[in-house]
This record gives structure tokens, C-alpha cells and sequence, in this order.
């Protein structure tokens, strides 16, 4: 009876252990506290846009940015971009281009619908094709003519067809325009749609559709939008949105520290400093679609210290660009290494960056032979020419400040620089364009290009009567610009905007200044924003169907064991 015993106290202790280690692998509920709440239909959100009201429609909008904002909402694209310049679908589900890259075939969403209600089809967006096509529509010349080479076909009420004369890599950039409802609009003309009354009652099928115009004696103060139910994409949270306008954003930012918006479309140099001492205020920066450039007349004889990289390259080394940025533009702004965008698809990350290096680039000029004379002007030479030329600049307390900098950076390396300013259209019209200027600093503007297409700026074929300002005669860099102006893989079009890049930091046709970058400011309560380099300061909308202002509980997690 005692063996007995004690054999059965040795099995309830080993049930009791067995009990205990099964009892310690019990699931334990673990709570993510960032996943308490979850983002919730509803809340107001109110933005301060700079400008004033025009009308309300993307064929009419192009030269005012706050009825484009506004018009990002309202209307959709066949194809948007984000923020690398890659094309995602918006109307446009799915699409395929033929091998020869002349053909384009686009399906449009079946559940795309106008906010009447009516569906989204093909002939939609060839109604508004043939408007585009109009010159009586206040769009770029070349746009219209871009479009009159086209031919649009409907396959079927969800299908098109785009034929292109040659194949054209870019022409995805052209499908991003607006698109109108055709059922509304078809028999007025061009003329009759500038003062048509659907632009102050758009229709659209994008997330957001008007609900009401705010008017204060007898001027439109304010646009209130609602989020459209019926929508085909993600539905927004956020509600409604209302834009209020301001003539600048001393005011707008005013506003917000009064408490009547929540949002300034655009916070500036000036009030950078007041925005960024605000507790409340988050500032969102991304880089804009503008590259400043000092060209450089290579095809000037009097000016043979131009034709060389090596001193092309201790010019660009004698500028400093970080102070230029900093204690000019308030850090606005990104120090540039090449003609290509950084974070494009087609930007190259393994691009040479040269550096602020004044005693490098005097070392640079001494091996090109330039010297001080023993005695008299500080300015180096070489055979009797000195290095002195005249930099022409736009007119502008800004570009006056920088090519100050400049000259006086220059001096430091012996390089004397006369500065001249210029009015915009004048310094193109009767410098650049005929080729008459020694060097000038001026704004190269992409916006609402996402493909980089180097092709008119360094081709040889653009160096008489096209935008090759520099007059870069490089057979080489033109052959990879054709290539990938045609080529439909993405990756073969890579390799040639790399080797492009490549040799353009070898030689340097052009000195690459700065990216300006678009400063954003919006209140705390606002999340779910993010925003990434822009090709236009309305893509700050980007993902505006992921803001929310609300949030409620959410299920626990799944209880997960422990190891």
C-alpha cells in the first residue's frame, strides 16, 4: 500500500506540472494601440487656396492653379501619376500598348458613373479630345497641336483606341487632362463653353462633386464639396471639403491661427517661419517639377573657355549652392546634380554630385592653363582671353540675389561674371532663342510632365530652332535621347536616361543650380496626409481619399500565442 501510494502522488504531480505548462501556453491577447482606432467616414475639412474663382472646368483651368486644385476633385483622368512619375489607372482599368508603340488601347471602369448618375464612356473622352483639339480653348499651343495628330476611336462604350503617327514614349503624360461629360455639353461650342453656366455647376466623376458656391456681396467666397457616394474608386472619409479663397498667404495663414481654416494651400518663404512655430501646423515640403539651370553659350567663339568640360565643371564647383539655398530661399529648395528629377523612374541615383569646391576649382583652372596676370585685373586667362563674360538673369528680387552670389563666388576663383537682368519673355525671345547671350540662369519648368524627355533640351536636332539652348553637340547623348523618346520598355528607356546622365555630368553642358521644392501646411487634426515629389501643386491631393478627421474603435486583434 505504500509503494502504491506514493506511485500515485508521483502521477498527480506530473499532472499538476503538465497542467501548468499547458495552462502557459494559452493564447494571451495582444492589442496593437496604434490599431485601437481606425479612420471613420465623416468630419470637415477647410482649405485656404490662394487665388480666386475662374470657372470650374479642366479645359478652362490650365492657367489658374486654384481652380485646378479644385478641379483635381471634382473631375477624373483616364491615368494620374504618382510621385516617381509612374502612370496608375483612375478611369482607365487597365491598358496595353502595341509593340510597335503607336497603338493604345484603354478599358474605362464599368462602375464609373457621372455624379447625374449617367455612366462614364468612351465617347466622354473624345468629346473633350475634340474640344482640346480647339484653339478657341485657352490651352498651350502645342497642346491643340499634339491633339490633331491623334486618332481617337471608340472600340466600344468602355474601350478606346489612341493611334499615334510614331511611336512617342511621353504620350501616356498627354491622357491626364480631365475629362467632360459628353451628354451635358455635346452641340456647344468652344466659343460657348468659356461662358457656359456648367462651369459654375460642374459635374464630374471624380471623389468629390459641388455641392454649393459660398457667395458674399455678390462675389464667390468660398466652393463647399461633398464627397460623391457613388464613386468608383476608395470613398473618401473625409465629407466635405470647403475652399475658401485668399489673395496670398500672409492672409491665408492668418486665417488658420484665427481658426477659420484648417489647411493653406501654399506656405511660402515669407511665411515659412511664422507656419513652422505653429504647434498645430504640420508642414509637408515635396520638390517641385522645376529645375533652375545656368546655360552656357558652348557655340560662341569668343568665348572658347566654354568649350571646355573642365572649366565648365570648376564654374559649377565655385558656386555654392547650399548657401544660395539656404540663406536665400529659406532651405526651399534641393541642390541639383543633373537635368532628370531625383526620385523619377528614370532618375539615376549613381549620378556624379559635384560639390561647393573653390579651391578645387582653381586647382581645375590653373591645369586648363588659366592664370592670374602678375599684375593689374584678379580676373584668370589664358592667351590674352580672360574669363569675363555676361550672365543675363530674369527680372526678380530672387534671381537678382543669386546671380549676385554667383558673380561674387566666381570672383573668389578668378572669374568675373557682368550681370544683367533681364524681363522673362525678353531674355528668351532675344537671348536664348536666337542664340545671343553668353550665359543666363533661368527656370526650366516641367509642370504636368511626369516622363522627363530630355529629347528637346540636349538633342542635336533642337540646337537651331528648339530649346537646345547650350547648343550640346553630342551625337551619343542624342542617339540615347531618340532611343528612349520611342522604346516601350520601361527598363530599356532606364538604361538610356542613365547613360544620358552620366555623360551629361561628364561634360556639363549646363550648370544644374537647385529643385524648388512646394510647401504645404495643414492642422494636426487632418491625417492620413502624405505627399511626395509633385509634377503640379495640386498632387498634394494625391491620396486625399485616405485623409480622415475621424476615427472609431476597432475589433480587438486575433488573440496570437506566444512562442
Amino acid at each position: 500500500m505504500k509503494k502504491l501510494r506514493w506511485q500515485i502522488i508521483v502521477v498527480l504531480l506530473a499532472l499538476a506540472a503538465i497542467t501548468v505548462l499547458l495552462l502557459s501556453q494559452q493564447p494571451i491577447s495582444i492589442t496593437n494601440p496604434l490599431e485601437q482606432n481606425q479612420p471613420a467616414v465623416g468630419g470637415v475639412y477647410t482649405e485656404a487656396l490662394i487665388g480666386s474663382l475662374g470657372r470650374l472646368n479642366p479645359l478652362l483651368d490650365y492657367y489658374n492653379s486654384a481652380d485646378y486644385d479644385i478641379d483635381r476633385l471634382i473631375y477624373s483622368r483616364l491615368i494620374r501619376f504618382d510621385h516617381r512619375g509612374l502612370p496608375n489607372g483612375d478611369l482607365a482599368e487597365s491598358w496595353g500598348i502595341s509593340q510597335d508603340g503607336k497603338v493604345y488601347n484603354f478599358s474605362i471602369r464599368a462602375n464609373a458613373v457621372w455624379q447625374d448618375g449617367e455612366p462614364v464612356t468612351s465617347d466622354d473622352v473624345i468629346f473633350t479630345i475634340e474640344m482640346m483639339r480647339n484653339e478657341e480653348i485657352p490651352l498651350p499651343a502645342d497642346v491643340h497641336e499634339f491633339w490633331k495628330q491623334i486618332k481617337v476611336e471608340a472600340l466600344d462604350e468602355k474601350t478606346i483606341q489612341f493611334r499615334l503617327p510614331e511611336p512617342f514614349s511621353p504620350f501616356l503624360d498627354y491622357l491626364s487632362f480631365g475629362i467632360l461629360p459628353k451628354h451635358l455639353l455635346e452641340g456647344i461650342s468652344s466659343a460657348e463653353l468659356v461662358d457656359s453656366a456648367f462651369n459654375l455647376n460642374p459635374i464630374g466623376s471624380g471623389p468629390y462633386r459641388l455641392e454649393s458656391l459660398d457667395i458674399e456681396n455678390d462675389q464667390v467666397q468660398g466652393v463647399t464639396l461633398r464627397s460623391f457616394a457613388d464613386y468608383y474608386g476608395e470613398k473618401p472619409f473625409i465629407e466635405k471639403i470647403i475652399f475658401r479663397y485668399f489673395p496670398d498667404d500672409v492672409e491665408a495663414l492668418a486665417a488658420y491661427k484665427k481658426g477659420e481654416v484648417m489647411g493653406v494651400s501654399h506656405i511660402t518663404n515669407r511665411t515659412l517661419k511664422e507656419a513652422l512655430q505653429s504647434n498645430s501646423m504640420k508642414i509637408f515640403s515635396g520638390r517641385l517639377p522645376r529645375l533652375t539651370m545656368l546655360y552656357l553659350n558652348l557655340d560662341d567663339p569668343d568665348l572658347p573657355f566654354f568649350q571646355d568640360a573642365e572649366v565648365r565643371r570648376a564654374l559649377l564647383m565655385g558656386i555654392n549652392r547650399r548657401w544660395i539655398i539656404d540663406q536665400l530661399m529659406g532651405g526651399q529648395a534641393i541642390p541639383a546634380h543633373g537635368p532628370i528629377f531625383p526620385e523619377s523612374w528614370a532618375y539615376y541615383e549613381g549620378i556624379e554630385q559635384i560639390e561647393f569646391d573653390p579651391e578645387g576649382a582653381i586647382n581645375l583652372l590653373k591645369k586648363a592653363e588659366y592664370t592670374v596676370p602678375a599684375e593689374g585685373s584678379n580676373v584668370r586667362q589664358k592667351d590674352g582671353v580672360p574669363l569675363s563674360f555676361e550672365l543675363v538673369y530674369p527680372e526678380g528680387e530672387l534671381f537678382q540675389a543669386m546671380a549676385e552670389r554667383i558673380r561674387q563666388d566666381w570672383l573668389r576663383i578668378g572669374v568675373q561674371a557682368e550681370i544683367k537682368a533681364l524681363p522673362y519673355e525678353e531674355l528668351i525671345s532675344d537671348y536664348l532663342e536666337p542664340r545671343k547671350y553668353q550665359a543666363a540662369l533661368v527656370d526650366l519648368n516641367y509642370a504636368r510632365s511626369p516622363d522627363p524627355d530630355p529629347y528637346p533640351f540636349w538633342h542635336q536636332a533642337q540646337i537651331i530652332n528648339g530649346q537646345n539652348y547650350s547648343q550640346w553637340d553630342d551625337r551619343q547623348v542624342s542617339e540615347y535621347l531618340e532611343q528612349a523618346r520611342v522604346i516601350v520598355d520601361l527598363n530599356e528607356r532606364i538604361k538610356r536616361y542613365r547613360n544620358f546622365q552620366v555623360r551629361f555630368a561628364d561634360e556639363l553642358p549646363a550648370l544644374p543650380i537647385l529643385y524648388p521644392v512646394y510647401s504645404y501646411g495643414i492642422d494636426e487634426k487632418v491625417r492620413g496626409v502624405s505627399m511626395g515629389p509633385l509634377y503640379d501643386p495640386s498632387d498634394r491631393f494625391y491620396n486625399i481619399t485616405a485623409w480622415y478627421m475621424l476615427t472609431s474603435a476597432a475589433a480587438q486583434l486575433p488573440a496570437t500565442p506566444t512562442p
